[in-house]
């Protein structure tokens, strides 16, 4: 009787306690990685994050952040689930080097907890022009600056930081260390890396939607989340210098197709190219005057072997093609612009490669004609029989009816001078 009771007592331990004979139940903190421009792929990564670790009952999420900045609505998406998030999300920006830029601040200050890794940095929100390549006047400028200050101040308020620096943050464009960022309330926490501050947030008493949750980091476990293939893909294409490169190699395949009718494959490459980048565009600050100089360019290059222009038109596609360049995308942030790095080598071999196949192209209009009855004048054989009103001719492997003006004996080269029909005009090649 005594081992029944001692056995009983065991069951109720391993499955009602759950800690006595196994580890102990641990909370788990999914972790992504947004190391880029804040786009609008950007945003529909993080969102997904947030709801897989919803879904999947996870402790709450860790957003490791390093952005220059990026799109305002873009931003706005982000910040808006991070203040209904149903669960503790941590925005850390980290590693050492990396910064909360612009769009960063807003991000950051939003999270239920924020923190910087030493020697990071936070700041210069101060707005830019917004849309499509509009250079706003001194009152629109300062309606969006007081836009962007009251939204800034209102998520610092209801995450009871400090309301006056994210002002500066967004008038002054003042940027500060973390050290004085958590001097300052505008950061809760300086850690070294995850498991610092996983450490250093235990006991942390944080607020959600549906109330006050104390953090239980001891022991928890990190899952990081890497970034799925769609995700990875469309982060990729929302980089300025993709779209930019994918455009320009869509534009060049088919105006090689277009040139050479039934290459195909410069075709297929430049059709998928071409769609790639229209894709991105949807996602960046495109400036329409730009694409529409890119293709003038093109159409000038093209025109170009149609009218003897002494190469005005080739000098005149280039020159549209380097201002489109630029004027592609309008924005005064680097990460939402192409870089120069890539548009001046870009410009100079897409020129070069248009230009040479303009040349080809005039060269083989211009040039003596290899096939058809054309190509025929000028050929030289050897008569078969005597030639004069009648007679045959063996020219290039081919035998062809013949005449001359003279007549020319069995065996004696001819040269071709004209075609009629199928008959060709020859006349006697003289030796020397």
């Amino acid at each position: 009787m005594k081992k029944i009771v001692i056995l009983v007592v065991i069951f109720l331990a391993v499955v009602g306690g759950g800690t006595a004979f196994g580890e102990e139940t641990r909370g788990v903190f999914d972790v992504i990685t947004v190391d880029s421009a804040i786009t609008p792929a950007v945003a529909d990564y993080v969102t997904k994050g947030i709801d897989r670790s919803r879904i999947e009952g996870s402790a709450g999420i860790i957003i490791l952040l390093d952005t220059p900045g990026g799109l305002d609505l873009a931003m706005r998406d982000i910040v808006k689930e991070l203040l209904n998030a149903p669960l503790p999300v941590i925005v850390f920006v980290s590693p050492s080097g990396a910064r909360a830029a612009s769009a960063g601040v807003m991000i950051t200050m939003a999270a239920s907890v924020a923190a910087m890794a030493p020697g990071t940095n936070i700041g210069a929100a101060h707005p830019v022009a917004i849309g499509i390549g509009a250079k706003m006047d001194e009152t629109m400028m300062e309606k969006v600056e007081n836009d962007a200050v009251a939204y800034a101040r209102g998520i610092a308020q209801k995450r009871m930081r400090n309301a006056d620096w994210a002002e500066k943050a967004v008038r002054e464009s003042v940027s500060i260390s973390a050290e004085e960022a958590l001097r300052l309330n505008v950061i809760d926490v300086i850690a070294s890396d995850i498991d610092d501050l996983l450490a250093k947030l235990d006991g942390t008493t944080i607020r959600l939607p549906s109330g006050d949750v104390i953090l239980d980091t001891k022991g928890a476990v990190i899952n990081r989340m890497e970034m799925g293939l769609r995700d990875r893909i469309l982060v990729t294409l929302s980089n300025p210098n993709i779209a930019y490169l994918l455009m320009m190699i869509g534009l060049a395949g088919l105006y090689f197709e277009f040139a050479h009718p039934g290459a195909i494959l410069p075709g297929v490459v430049g059709g998928i190219s071409l769609i790639l980048a229209f894709f991105a565009m949807q996602t960046l600050p495109v400036n329409y005057a730009g694409i529409a100089l890119i293709l003038f360019g093109i159409i000038l290059f093209i025109a170009e072997i149609k009218i003897i222009s002494h190469g005005m038109l080739s000098v005149a596609g280039v020159i549209s093609l380097a201002l489109g360049s630029v004027m592609l995308f309008e924005s005064s942030a680097p990460a939402l612009r192409v870089s120069f790095g890539v548009m001046i080598p870009t410009i100079l071999l897409v020129s070069l490669f248009f230009i040479g196949v303009v040349m080809l192209a005039v060269k083989a209009q211009r040039g003596k004609p290899f096939t058809g009855v054309e190509g025929m004048v000028g050929r030289e054989g050897t008569a078969v029989t005597t030639v004069h009103t009648g007679g045959k001719v063996l020219i290039k492997g081919e035998y062809w009816n013949a005449s001359s003006g003279e007549p020319i004996e069995e065996g004696t080269g001819v040269r071709v001078i004209g075609v009629k029909g199928l008959k060709v005009e020859v006349e006697k090649i003289q030796e020397i």
